[in-house]
């Protein structure tokens, strides 16, 4: 959530618009904009999300999550494979 207030937050600056501006062309309070914007919101709908995109030029994408670090019995089941010559 906070990257994506982030993003929100730099293209409207960008644009030049105060949140209030902002506010008023998406029909949502200040206070919810500012909690996006801050990443302090837990929870919004999918509709604001592509309403602040629609206005700010943005587009909502996805992407898989980054896989977690390995542990330490991963990378000594890899280290001892290529030590044997076989596969991971």
């Amino acid at each position: 959530m906070q990257t994506l207030g982030a993003s929100i937050r730099a293209a409207r600056k960008q644009r030049h618009l105060t949140q209030a501006d902002l506010c008023v062309q998406v029909g949502m309070s200040r206070a919810t904009l500012s909690g996006i914007e801050n990443g302090t919101i837990n929870e919004i709908g999918i509709r604001k999300v592509m309403a602040l995109c629609s206005v700010l030029g943005l587009e909502l994408t996805t992407q898989a999550l980054a896989t977690r670090r390995p542990t330490l019995h991963t990378l000594v089941d890899e280290a001892t494979q290529r030590r044997i010559g076989g596969k991971p």
